[in-house]
């Protein structure tokens, strides 16, 4: 390898850090966001409770409900479709980013427990 890619090299690591401190950053802010704005419907890890239901289940997987129906439900709400929990309020004052970092814990759960890949 030669200086030069060396040095590109050195160049592009502090950029690709970065790149992954702010991931990690975006799924740790949404568990803080889903702690505060879903858990008390949708359980602690996302695993359901009397008033919501689980998200860490294959219905909720991208290819039946994408990031799009998410921050949907978020906006607007959700008439209620799968289960007997009733519609599901908008959920007030959270952003489009603040939605996308929730997002990302759930998928990261959803991970976890094997729904996706």
């Amino acid at each position: 390898m030669d200086n030069r890619m060396k040095g590109a090299i050195a160049a592009l690591l502090p950029l690709l850090l970065l790149g992954a401190v702010a991931c990690g950053g975006q799924q740790a802010d949404g568990a803080a966001l889903f702690a505060e704005n879903c858990a008390i419907c949708h359980g602690a890890q996302a695993d359901g409770t009397m008033s919501g239901p689980p998200l860490v289940h294959r219905l909720y997987e991208p290819g039946h409900h994408s990031d799009f129906a998410f921050q949907n439900a978020a906006k607007n709400g959700v008439v209620a479709h799968h289960w007997d929990f009733g519609d599901m309020p908008p959920v007030p004052g959270v952003s489009e980013d603040e939605v996308a970092a929730i997002i990302a814990y759930i998928r990261n759960l959803q991970r976890e427990g094997g729904i996706i890949r």
